[in-house]
């Protein structure tokens, strides 16, 4: 067996391991990165012997994860969910980051001896609550959705801000006046490059006649990337403009939307187990039992006072209730963000990165499996556990060109309000029909007087120009019931 031959099977075996990690993790309650940096850490220099020190390539590749998942975030987080929570994330991603930054730059300089622009590098590798973390740990958790809407908006955005933070601390160049002018600059054209190429991208994926359908989730992710790729060539953020990009694109009516969202899914997925499993790889066991000390003071100070303070301080001005802010403090979930930074600081060549690095990784691990475990504990403590809180409801769309009409395939989840109700209570718009009911693996074409079910399949016909209006109101009654108003997906 060749080189080539012995990569290709090695990584499908990892990979396969990996998804297979996914089971155990939610047996066990367990985070699934946790699994994936272990197996990294088994094939290593712990493990099977392969060592793997390469921190130039090792940043580099964890950067292209985080861009492919941000992109993933993007597109499967709903507007209508984070839209409530705009001002929550807005303000954790900005006024909270600058707020840790300062509080634990402050603190280790004091209890760990640090220089100031050391301990606010620590401080700014820490700050990012980490996307693919997120993501999977929230997504399972049925809380309040601005809740859920106001940690994933902050995870998607902090990580812009972060990286230009320390990006400037590992320079060693002295800060200026105008510094906080650039960070400006490289956030809101970062946010306008991804906006823009968000809805160019949508408009020409609505009038592209690709000859596949797997050709419209390549296109998209396509979009997503060459924001990354414009923001960083503009010397602006690269990473805000790959999450409004996506964010953008996974609410747009874009053809076979559920195709696109299911690709992008697992490539996120990929992203996760390639980045992970390369951090454990990279990881020295010997070095972390040496930096445990610093670890474990940088963590108390992280989790006791920078994250709930800097928390107060970003949503008191908005009146968040106490249990939010109690939730949200201890939501602050890390992952391989804080690790990658402190490589991109390694590779500048700032003096004592490498024990930032260790330290960093052992705090990832302590922080990971204990937040991610007691978070379903804490949001019960706090009364905010809704069991009762359902899946969205899924609608992908396939346009009819010649007829100006779109089809529209709408998965009824459990629990939805859906369930029960007859098809005449519907009220679709003029123009919009529901022509097959699959159910229970059979179709049939259903009457005013069909009731549907939980994990009934829906397709629906409608005009181009009413699609939205028929769109809207699916989704207003599966939220609220048969006597859920007109206008707005909640039925408020």
């Amino acid at each position: 067996m060749n080189g080539v031959d012995f990569a290709l099977g090695a990584g499908a075996a990892v990979l396969l391991l990996a998804v297979l990690a996914v089971r155990v993790s939610t047996r066990l309650g367990l985070p699934s990165l946790l699994l994936y940096l272990a197996i990294g850490m088994l094939i290593g220099e712990f493990g099977l012997g392969i060592e793997f020190s390469d921190a130039p390539l090792t940043a580099a590749l964890g950067i292209a994860g985080l861009v492919l998942i941000l992109a993933e975030g993007g597109l499967t987080t709903r507007w209508s969910v984070i839209r409530p929570a705009l001002s929550w994330g807005i303000a954790l991603a900005t006024v909270a980051v600058a707020a840790n930054i300062a509080i634990t730059g402050w603190a280790l300089h004091l209890l760990l001896r640090l220089d100031w622009r050391t301990a606010l590098l620590w401080g700014a590798v820490l700050s990012s609550t980490d996307a693919a973390a997120v993501f999977s740990v929230l997504r399972a958790l049925k809380v309040p959705p601005r809740l859920a809407g106001a940690l994933e908006m902050e995870s998607g955005i902090n990580d812009a801000p972060v990286y230009i933070a320390v990006v400037l601390l590992a320079a060693g160049d002295p800060l200026r006046w105008w510094t906080p002018l650039l960070v400006g600059y490289e956030l809101l054209v970062g946010a306008v490059v991804g906006a823009a190429l968000g809805f160019a991208g949508a408009w020409a994926l609505r009038r592209a006649a690709l000859p596949a359908t797997g050709l419209y989730p390549l296109a998209t992710i396509a979009v997503c990337v060459l924001a990354f790729a414009t923001g960083q060539g503009l010397h602006a953020s690269g990473f805000l403009a790959t999450y409004l990009a996506g964010l953008v694109l996974g609410n747009a009516h874009l053809p076979h939307r559920g195709d696109t969202l299911s690709f992008a899914e697992g490539l996120g997925w990929l992203a996760q187990i390639a980045l992970f499993v390369l951090l454990g790889l990279y990881a020295s066991p010997a070095r972390l039992p040496t930096v445990l000390i610093p670890a474990l003071v940088a963590g108390a100070v992280l989790v006791v006072l920078a994250r709930p303070l800097s928390v107060v301080l970003a949503l008191a001005p908005l009146r968040v209730p106490w249990r939010e802010q109690v939730f949200l403090s201890w939501s602050g979930l890390r992952g391989a963000v804080p690790i990658v930074l402190a490589l991109i600081a390694l590779t500048r060549g700032f003096p004592g990165a490498g024990r930032l690095v260790d330290v960093v990784f052992v705090l990832v691990v302590l922080l990971t499996g204990v937040q991610g475990v007691t978070l379903p504990l804490v949001a019960q403590w706090l009364g905010l556990f809704r069991p009762e809180q359902g899946r969205d409801l899924e609608v992908d769309s396939a346009a009819l060109d010649e007829m100006d009409a779109e089809l529209l395939q709408v998965r009824v989840p459990r629990p939805s309000r859906l369930h029960g109700v007859y098809l005449w209570e519907l009220r679709l718009p003029t123009g919009a029909v529901v022509s097959l009911v699959v159910r229970n693996g059979k179709g049939f074409t259903p009457a005013p007087a069909t009731r549907l079910q939980e994990g009934d399949q829906l397709l629906v016909v409608t005009t181009a120009g009413n699609r939205d209006k028929a769109e809207r109101r699916i989704r207003a009654v599966h939220r609220t019931g048969r006597l859920a108003r007109w206008r707005g997906e909640t039925g408020a």
